[in-house]
């Protein structure tokens, strides 16, 4: 492949891996880069273009594994927490039942959303609508959360997280940004939202790229391998320095901040595009 077109592959994942777990929409500004910059369709062919966002999205995955392996490891019990509670520690039935009402709508309604919502248009109504409900948590938060820790969530909170979680199924709605907010309007603190989060992504993210790989696997081409190894890897590495960087980052400046990039990107792509 061409020095330009594996430059197109660092970039995209670049993309993916500073924005999937940032509160500000991955694949919203996927759409937006690739469909409205980069192009990738014209020398991958549209089917071997989707089946590389699927890739990449991968190696974030394999970023939230390596800074979370410990708390990974000890929800299968091959690990032990130090210091957490007797009877309270986050159990891998508090992640599956966060995952069932998004995983149930995500299979439901996979094809609609694949072949409605993938669009720039819909992208920027997902854009502004998430960022409200991230200011909305900020505001009715509670000032002094008692969940502050992982340990401490309940499966109620669990399961109401999962059930705002399926907001992010519209395009630009944003996975983390959606749980986040969900979390801090049920009591926890914003590192503990966010924490949950990305445990929570490794699951549903590895499951859904995992089957839309198996089902895309006839557009795979050997000759593209170069393209998809180049944007797997920096997925990989931007994901890791980005979710490092957000954890220190959260309970300081909390949502607001990407509440209005989000907005501001909006407003900007909404001018670029209808005028």
């Amino acid at each position: 492949m061409e020095i330009l077109e594996l430059f197109k592959a660092l970039i995209l994942g670049f993309v993916e891996g500073m924005t999937e777990f940032a509160p500000v929409s991955s694949t919203g500004h996927m759409i937006i880069v690739d469909d409205m910059w980069l192009q990738t369709k014209d020398f991958l062919g549209e089917y071997s273009a989707n089946t590389f966002k699927i890739v990449i999205q991968l190696g974030s995955i394999l970023a939230v594994v390596v800074v979370f392996w410990k708390r990974l490891l000890s929800l299968i019990g091959l690990y032990k927490i130090k210091d957490a509670p007797k009877g309270g520690q986050l159990k891998l039935t508090h992640v599956i039942v966060g995952l069932i009402p998004a995983g149930v709508l995500g299979v439901l309604f996979e094809d609609y959303i694949d072949e409605h919502l993938f669009t720039t248009e819909t992208v920027l109504i997902g854009l502004v609508l998430g960022a409200i409900l991230m200011i909305v948590a900020d505001k009715l938060g509670p000032k002094h959360p008692k969940t502050n820790t992982l340990d401490k969530i309940t499966y109620k909170q669990a399961i109401l997280v999962g059930l705002i979680q399926c907001l992010s199924l519209w395009p630009g709605f944003s996975r983390s940004g959606s749980t986040i907010s969900g979390g801090v309007l049920l009591g926890m603190n914003h590192k503990t939202a966010a924490d949950f989060t990305f445990i929570m992504a490794v699951p549903i993210m590895a499951g859904a790229s995992f089957l839309s790989l198996l089902k895309n696997w006839e557009y795979v081409e050997m000759n593209h391998f170069g393209f998809y190894a180049v944007g797997f890897v920096s997925a990989f590495v931007f994901a890791l320095i980005s979710i490092r960087f957000f954890l220190k980052l959260i309970d300081k400046v909390k949502l607001t901040p990407f509440a209005i990039y989000r907005i501001v990107l909006a407003a900007v792509l909404a001018v670029i595009i209808f005028f």
